[in-house]
């Protein structure tokens, strides 16, 4: 089913398949976070993806309690964007040979990622309100919060030592 599909005819149709979209996105991140955390030489970084890595199971239980108390099936959809951001992560962390700059390359990627599941979640939380579902709204803002923390750590981190540890 694509986004722009007569598959989707009501605003609960689009929920959910943003449900299945950010679901697939939760469970690729879930193996993509240990190679992260694997290819990280700074011990803070290394430890933030170890981390985030449970938070991010968390936030696939948390999806599926969505999904069932929304009484839709538990699935995922493709997510080409996820999938690409995280081919992109791959491909320039392959490219760097300095450890320094590639843990400046992995932030930047971590990032990505955190961006988009921000706009994901945020679209969500607003969406299961206009729906009258202030219980999904409440779950799915607690990931909104963690990922938006998540983003912001991966800041500090960033501008307060590995990016002008790149740089020198």
């Amino acid at each position: 089913m694509g986004l722009f599909t007569k598959d989707i005819k009501t605003m609960n149709d689009l929920f959910v398949h943003q449900l299945q979209d950010i679901y697939y996105a939760e469970r690729q991140l879930v193996k993509a976070l240990p190679k992260m955390a694997d290819k990280a030489t700074d011990a803070q970084l290394k430890q933030g993806f170890m981390t985030h890595l449970d938070e991010t199971k968390v936030h696939v239980q948390r999806l599926e309690q969505v999904f069932e108390m929304h009484g839709a099936a538990v699935k995922a959809v493709d997510c080409p964007a996820i999938d690409g951001i995280i081919e992109e992560a791959d491909e320039v962390a392959g490219e760097v040979d300095d450890k320094l700059v590639l843990d400046a390359a992995l932030i930047n990627a971590a990032q990505a990622v955190e961006h988009y599941e921000i706009t994901r979640y945020g679209t969500l939380v607003s969406w299961a309100k206009l729906l009258g579902r202030a219980d999904c709204a409440s779950v799915l803002a607690k990931t909104l919060a963690e990922e938006k923390n998540a983003d912001s750590k991966l800041t500090k981190l960033a501008e307060s030592r590995v990016n002008l540890q790149a740089a020198e």
